[in-house]
């Protein structure tokens, strides 16, 4: 069975893939390589992947090529998680990246993006007072106010009800 390796911290400029094959060439015809490149730039996103067709050859790989020079960077080479069908290639192992084999969780409630960081879109209600031309109005039975403050808007609107029918 295939064994497919995450390898990193790969330079950010053009890297072609022969150039990374040729790295692996004496491990065997059975390694093929993959760069992960920007789809707008076409230049590396700074990882790939190492298929081969044993544990024992994926094995010998990492403990031979982990920390391996390769373009003035040190290779960073390991077992790859396996792809979860709701992500894309390249957004799987971008995470990696900085990690082993922990997955990352988000320490609140916000949504998450693709990379396990929570995404900047927010489900908060806007901080602006409504206005009388809006669409949202605090008189409907659907507004809850805050409980600290639910007497004291009581008292207010018995005050209001009571000033508009005195003319």
């Amino acid at each position: 069975m295939p064994v497919r390796l995450y390898v990193g911290n790969l330079p950010k400029e053009l890297v072609d893939r022969q150039d990374l094959q040729n790295v692996f060439a004496d491990s065997g015809d059975l390694v093929s390589t993959k760069i992960i490149k920007d789809r707008k730039t076409g230049k590396c996103r700074g990882f790939g992947f190492v298929t081969v067709e044993t544990e024992e050859l994926a094995d010998e790989i990492i403990q031979k090529f982990d920390g391996h020079m390769f373009q003035e960077s040190a290779l960073k080479i390991e077992r790859a998680e396996p792809r979860s069908k709701d992500k894309p290639e390249g957004e799987e192992s971008a995470s990696q990246e900085g990690s082993t084999s922990t997955p990352q969780v988000a320490s609140n409630n916000r949504p998450q993006g693709g990379n396990g960081v929570p995404s900047r879109r927010s489900n908060k209600k806007s901080r602006r007072p409504a206005t009388a031309g809006s669409s949202s109005s605090s008189s409907g039975d659907s507004f809850q106010p805050d409980p600290r403050w639910a007497d004291e808007l009581a008292k207010l609107k018995e005050m209001l009800a009571a000033q508009a029918s005195n003319p």
